[in-house]
């Protein structure tokens, strides 16, 4: 069985009730749930969320809430990997789950093209992951920080006189989906490694979305992507 689990907590706090904010005209959650049911990829498409008005509000997008995640995975420090083992256990009570993907309820500009290309990547690669990811805008090698006294330092000082042309290209990941294979989830295993796979998105369709000057940079790109 493939399964995508879509982790949704209530207590967001730099953005009250992100998940289910008003995202040019729909719930920020309602995003993810129809592209991975339009993908037709999965068997169950499953909200894991600790916040009874999110699972309502997913209920009405074609979301399943076959369970409620419990508070010792409901906090601010708690990562990804342990919430989508979690559902994963609670899945395979009812039968047994091969792929899971997690994606991000806060991922608007998701897209099916691309969690398509990622299941065939997770299997043809035989990866344990395949992940979004997309391209810095800048040369890694070229950042600068300032110390205490606001003077600039580069963090990388013997690349001040290499061309920009030629600097190795470097990838960040784009906070949309992550497919994994069972046993890479229960094993705790991270996806910045050599059993994964990186799909590369276009930097116009990744935006992280974490203050509310995110969320507003990220409606003005999505307006102007969908309506010119």
């Amino acid at each position: 069985m493939k399964v995508a689990i879509i982790p949704a907590r209530g207590g967001s706090k730099r953005i009250p009730r992100k998940n289910i904010k008003d995202f040019c005209g729909k719930p920020m959650i309602a995003y993810s749930i129809e592209a991975a049911l339009d993908s037709k990829l999965f068997d169950r498409v499953v909200v894991s969320t600790d916040d009874q008005e999110i699972a309502d509000i997913a209920k009405q997008y074609g979301a399943e809430i076959p369970f409620m995640r419990p508070p010792e995975l409901s906090d601010d420090h708690t990562a990804t990997i342990p919430v989508i083992a979690h559902a994963i256990e609670e899945l395979q009570k009812e039968g047994p789950v091969e792929i899971a993907c997690c994606i991000y309820a806060t991922a608007p500009f998701i897209q099916v093209r691309y969690l398509k290309e990622a299941c065939d990547i997770l299997i043809n690669n035989k990866s344990s992951y395949s992940f979004s990811a997309t391209t810095f805008p800048f040369p890694i090698q070229r950042a600068i920080k300032l110390n205490k006294q606001h003077q600039v330092e580069m963090f990388q000082p013997e690349y001040f006189n290499t061309r920009s042309q030629d600097l190795e290209e470097a990838y960040h990941d784009a906070g949309q989906f992550y497919f994994g294979r069972t046993e890479a989830w229960l094993n705790n295993q991270i996806f910045f490694d050599l059993h994964s796979s990186a799909i590369i998105l276009p930097r116009h369709l990744v935006q992280d979305i974490d203050t509310i000057e995110d969320f507003q940079r990220a409606e003005l790109m999505y307006k102007a992507l969908h309506h010119g």
